[in-house]
């Protein structure tokens, strides 16, 4: 919940300008009140737009919410399930999972947020955590039409986002096989392996590096290190560097 209608094309438009890497895929999500002036300042630029939530119902008497019908035409994203969505509005796996049918529905790419907490991790149980989110909301849904979207799944470790306590590249690295395996078991035979898994506990371009330097990591969820430019322009840097290392970068030239 920052920046307003007034400011965020603005800094939209500033970030673009510093973080143009060959290929990265570049989405930004601003509060839905400034989706239109992010659209509208992003439009000469390579960079989707992305809401934050998005409601699970089409319609109705949901005071405050917003449903992925509204969204078409101002947003090509979509945040699913965040840490944040999870422990502040008691969203449970089933909502969650409802709100990615909406979004597909919608022709709305989501990024499924999921991830423990400290004392999941501290018992040893962030795998069965994040298997069970995956589960709960995955479970019984078309495995084809979610790859088909281009669902992209974004590791969470609430235990290192904003406490002081650092994970590292290691653990990202075996929560990224820990979900892949969990989409294996679901089904995904096939698909698993080409879903994007993002990494998102507190990222700045000091640490982007390590995780990046992960082959299971395929991009970053940033936060708060997202309101200021010099940090989105090293980070987006070194994944312009992990880029052309992969390969992706000559691809996307010759696309």
């Amino acid at each position: 919940m920052n920046s307003t209608p007034a400011d965020a094309g603005e800094l939209a438009r500033t970030i673009a300008s510093r973080t143009r890497e060959p290929g990265v895929t570049r989405v930004i999500c601003p509060p839905f009140v400034c989706l239109a002036a992010v659209r509208e300042a992003l439009a000469e630029e390579d960079v989707a737009v992305g809401a934050q939530n998005v409601h699970q119902e089409l319609a109705g008497a949901f005071t405050g919410e917003v449903s992925a019908p509204m969204l078409r035409g101002l947003a090509t994203w979509v945040i699913v399930g965040h840490s944040e969505r999870r422990a502040m509005f008691a969203e449970t796996d089933e909502i969650v999972g409802a709100k990615l049918d909406r979004a597909v529905a919608a022709e709305l790419r989501p990024i499924l947020c999921v991830g423990e907490q400290l004392a999941d991790r501290d018992a040893g149980r962030e795998t069965a955590v994040v298997d069970g989110q995956l589960r709960g909301a995955l479970g019984g849904r078309d495995a084809g039409a979610l790859a088909g979207a281009g669902l992209v799944i974004a590791y969470e470790p609430v235990w290192a986002i904003g406490t002081g306590r650092n994970a590292r590249g290691a653990d990202a690295a075996a929560m990224a096989d820990a979900i892949r395996a969990g989409l294996e078991a679901l089904g995904w035979v096939g698909l698993a392996a080409e879903t994007p898994v993002l990494y998102g506990g507190s990222v700045t371009s000091a640490n982007i590096a390590e995780f990046l330097a992960e082959p299971g990591i395929d991009g970053a969820l940033v936060g708060g290190a997202s309101l200021k430019p010099d940090e989105m322009a090293g980070i987006v840097a070194r994944a312009g560097i992990t880029a052309t290392a992969r390969g992706l970068a000559a691809a996307a030239s010759a696309g």
